[in-house]
């Protein structure tokens, strides 16, 4: 419902500009905005009123006004003067607030929408009844970017993301937890992967040089209908979980590009237990030294590349050979070879994945 303040904001504009006092009731007689004092106007006077069928009533100096939402009585609005003017303003004051009482109704009524939409508890009738009831276009291309920031939302998020995408053209923006912000982007029919990832970045740079904050950003995939907006929103949020997990190093994550971690993402845990004990036997990666795993990770960073993984950790051909065989002697494979190599790769990120999944139990 539309708050008090919007309303005195709005009779006080009037009042400045007509210099007609008015005062809005609800429906017991309590104030809810006035520019002048309210005590002159008397219970008795707005209850007889708010049972009289009459849409409007003169009584004395105040002209009295019935305001409604969808045929249903909400507030009276009382006009104080005896001119023809006072009984004109009240009826402008009246169809004014009635305009902002539709409009903020049905900016509430989107976001609810949205929240409902994405969280899948709308039937499909549903979606497309109320989106044609909200004004809501149904066959757009849309995607769902999920903002999280490092503590609980901040509102200057929510604020810069209005700023920068207007539900004139389609965007909306939601939350439904209190670290993420959800946007819900509308796209043109030749806007491609490579848009998303151009808003993505822009979000992170806007984010982190207007409110100094650092965050993350994950989208899903480009969805042609309303109805499937809750997927993208789902693999999203994926997204979201698959990029801390596997590339904390990113700010961005994308769901069409998350390759293996995806895959790794939704294996049961027990597999991958097994997977590792396969793999590593009683010894597993965490038990490795600080000097081993710099090196297996240089090593994958180049590609394999013994010369090059050599001259980045500033230590001899021979010695980096060394310690590749060392780690081959105790694991049985051998990273210079990429089957082992791809094998090894995989079981870091099952392990990574694991301590992800232990994390969660705390």
């Amino acid at each position: 419902m539309i708050s008090s303040q919007v309303i005195q904001t709005s009779v006080d504009e009037l009042r400045a500009i007509t210099k007609v006092d008015l005062c809005v009731f609800d429906l017991e007689g309590h104030e809810v905005a006035t520019t002048f004092a309210a005590e002159e106007v008397s219970k008795d006077m707005l209850s007889s009123f708010v049972e009289s069928p009459a849409g409007s009533q003169v009584i004395g100096v105040y002209h009295l006004f019935k305001i409604l939402d969808e045929g249903e009585l909400i507030y009276i609005l009382v006009a104080k003067g005896i001119s023809d003017d006072a009984y004109m303003i009240g009826k402008i004051a009246v169809s004014q607030i009635q305009n902002l009482v539709i409009a903020y109704k049905e900016r509430f009524d989107r976001n609810n929408f949205f929240q409902n939409l994405i969280l899948d508890n709308l039937l499909l009738v549903d979606i497309y009844n109320r989106a044609k009831k909200l004004h809501i276009e149904p066959v757009v291309p849309r995607v769902v970017f999920i903002v999280e920031t490092k503590t609980e939302k901040d509102s200057v998020v929510i604020e810069l993301l209005k700023g920068m995408y207007s539900g004139q053209r389609g965007d909306y923006i939601t939350a439904v937890d209190e670290k993420n912000v959800i946007l819900i982007k509308s796209l043109k029919n030749s806007e491609s992967y490579e848009k998303c990832s151009q808003i993505a970045d822009t979000i992170v740079d806007m984010m982190n040089t207007e409110a100094m904050l650092n965050v993350k950003v994950a989208y899903g995939t480009i969805v042609p209908e309303l109805k499937d907006v809750s997927k993208s929103y789902k693999e999203a949020k994926m997204a979201l979980d698959v990029g801390k997990i596997f590339y904390a190093e990113r700010n961005v994550s994308a769901y069409n590009t998350l390759g293996i971690g995806r895959l790794i993402y939704q294996l049961p845990v027990n597999l991958c237990r097994i997977f590792i004990h396969e793999i590593f036997g009683e010894e597993g990666p965490e038990d490795f030294d600080e000097e081993t795993l710099t090196t297996i990770n240089k090593f994958f960073e180049n590609n394999l590349n013994v010369s090059e993984t050599s001259r980045q950790l500033f230590v001899h051909r021979n010695t980096l050979v060394y310690r590749i065989e060392k780690l081959q002697k105790s694991t049985g494979l051998d990273i210079r070879v990429f089957d082992d190599a791809l094998t090894f790769k995989i079981a870091l990120m099952v392990v990574n994945y694991m301590k992800y999944l232990d994390s969660l139990e705390y």
